[in-house]
């Protein structure tokens, strides 16, 4: 195909990660012709490639050697548990490889067409899509959505091209164990890799530019994760700024602006993330775009343009695989119809896999207080907890906040084994209407034993107590 060709599409879509994803299955569902563009040689975007795919993987091969390595039963065994750093990285490939083969089954049964390559603004409603060749395609279309997706923030001081400096796309391709790693950024990502080396038994220095890990959270459950990271040896470093990075041929130099000097292996880069829309054209269409490289959107996820749309990581927060998924079928849906008769859920649950992992939804204690909300605290200890006692996986609390007077469901705190899984039980109760969305839901139902969803029915009994 020449420059000349031009092909004709009801939706055009850049990105087939989830955002990508949701909008052309919900596009093609209601019979529209739609291409999905897509820069690198496989679908899936940095989700599938670099981001959530991989490392949840990674961390949960580590975790298995983890248990593996603390069972008493195989306490002997361990000196033959050694496993490295690029063997742990092919474990994800398999789980990469079938992501990628399910998402092209959904696009050629569905109809939907995925041309590779990097695709451009030309016009209001034109996209030029440069190959690996160099060739062109022009593609022109009613409605473009834009879902190409982040990528870490590289400050201009530093060599990304050094071998020991390293974000998180790169660290992926690291070809050796580390012994020592220090991690620039304490937020999800970089709270997650140190659980992750940690349990490598890589020495890990977590520098965290603010006072307390993950801000936003229970203060509760990032204590409990603080201790849990000093327990597993990271070295927990707040309050601390970068002034300068010497990385040489045997190790990298975090020098701080405390003067405090931080020397390791590798340098993990992961303080930030900015949007892939740099070279999209959009500055020529009027198409606002923030500092962080996000495209600003209205409430119907439009851009400055309303047949142009941005969702998922481009489009700015949450940042979660899960809301990108959604927003795209929302848009999808917006696209299609000429109007949504459901919106986007407000409360999305965060899901944070360090070990143990942390998952959240709704308000934390410290917003309570200070909006005056009369509230109590519903707790269960996994300690007590028969199925936790029986998988050795007893650190973790499950607790729910809730109105005094009304027992309004107004929180679900998570933290321990499966935490993720655990709060979609609270999730659907706190979405019911009246007085579905109650404590007594959880005194009143019937869960199976043993289960870790048992901890709701032992937390609303321990809430009602409070009462008393």
């Amino acid at each position: 195909m020449n420059s000349k060709e031009i092909s004709t599409y009801d939706a055009v879509i850049l990105g087939s990660g989830p955002g990508g994803e949701g909008a052309a299955m919900r596009l093609a569902k209601a019979g529209k012709r739609v291409a999905v563009v897509e820069a690198e040689p496989q679908v899936g975007g940095a989700c599938t490639h670099k981001g959530t795919i991989p490392s949840k993987s990674l961390r949960h091969a580590i975790g298995l050697l983890a248990d593996y390595r603390h069972h008493p039963l195989f306490e002997h065994t361990v000196s033959v548990m050694d496993v490295t750093w690029p063997q742990l990285l092919r474990t994800a490939d398999t789980v990469i490889a079938q992501q990628v083969r399910m998402q092209n089954r959904y696009y050629a049964r569905n109809g939907v067409e995925v041309i590779h390559g990097r695709g451009r603004l030309t016009g209001p409603r034109q996209v030029e899509v440069t190959r690996g060749d160099g060739s062109r395609r022009t593609l022109r279309a009613e409605y473009i959505v834009i879902a190409t997706g982040a990528r870490p923030w590289r400050p201009p001081a530093l060599d990304f091209t050094h071998p020991r400096i390293r974000d998180s796309d790169t660290i992926l391709a690291l070809d050796h164990t580390p012994r020592r790693v220090t991690i620039y950024g304490a937020g999800v990502i970089g709270c997650e890799y140190a659980s992750i080396f940690a349990n490598l038994d890589v020495k890990v220095n977590l520098v965290n530019t603010r006072d307390r890990l993950l801000a936003f959270l229970d203060e509760e459950l990032t204590d409990a994760l603080s201790y849990h990271l000093r327990d597993q040896g990271v070295v927990l470093l707040h309050n601390e700024e970068m002034e300068r990075v010497e990385a040489g041929a045997d190790e990298v130099r975090l020098v701080c602006r405390s003067g405090r000097v931080v020397r390791s292996d590798i340098l993990l880069w992961a303080n930030g993330r900015t949007g892939n829309t740099a070279d999209l054209g959009l500055e020529a269409l009027g198409i606002q775009v923030n500092g962080r490289g996000q495209i600003e959107t209205n409430e119907y996820h439009q851009s400055a343009l309303p047949h142009v749309y941005a969702v998922g990581d481009v489009a700015g927060p949450p940042g979660l695989a899960s809301a990108a998924y959604d927003q795209g079928r929302f848009v999808g849906a917006h696209i299609a119809d000429g109007s949504v008769d459901w919106s986007l859920v407000e409360e999305v649950p965060t899901g944070i896999y360090t070990t143990p992992e942390i998952s959240s939804l709704g308000r934390t204690e410290a917003e309570l207080t200070r909006a005056n909300v009369p509230f109590e605290v519903g707790r269960a200890e996994f300690k007590n907890l028969a199925r936790a006692q029986i998988t050795g996986h007893t650190t973790g609390v499950l607790k729910i906040l809730f109105h005094r007077d009304t027992l309004e469901i107004l929180g679900i705190h998570c933290f321990g084994q499966e935490a993720a899984e655990i709060i979609h039980i609270g999730q659907a109760i706190m979405a019911q209407k009246g007085n579905g969305n109650t404590l007594r839901y959880f005194a009143e139902t019937t869960f199976n034993y043993p289960t870790m969803a048992e901890a709701y029915r032992v937390a609303a009994l321990y809430g009602l107590n409070r009462l008393r």
